[in-house]
């Protein structure tokens, strides 16, 4: 005698995810990774990276634009393959470290 099928399991729901969330992902990120750096004022990167990148390719890009190159980088990434989160995280972060990076003045 057969088997009667076993039932399927309702799918699981995804949880809700608002923007809010996001900007509190991409914040703690900018915390965690200030705490992995070990810098007074935190992990702050990109003027070092833009100064050494700027020297290599005679280039003049600024501080602000180093972070919005990697605002686009996360762009693109989530414009393909499947949704990840950090894709929307990492770019928000780097939006607020442009407008940090903006209010100091680091246009140059």
């Amino acid at each position: 005698m057969a088997k009667p099928p076993l039932p399927i399991p309702p799918a699981k729901a995804k949880p809700a995810v608002d923007a809010v969330m996001i900007l509190r992902a991409g914040a703690q990120h900018i915390e965690d990774r200030a705490a992995s750096r070990d810098l007074p004022e935190g992990e702050r990167s990109m003027a070092r990276t833009v100064k050494a990148f700027n020297a290599m390719f005679g280039t003049s890009l600024t501080e602000v634009q180093g972070w919005q190159f990697m605002e686009l980088l996360k762009m693109s990434r989530s414009a393909a393959g499947a949704h990840n989160p950090d894709d929307y995280e990492d770019a928000a972060a780097y939006a607020a470290l442009a407008g940090e990076a903006a209010a100091h003045g680091s246009q140059t």
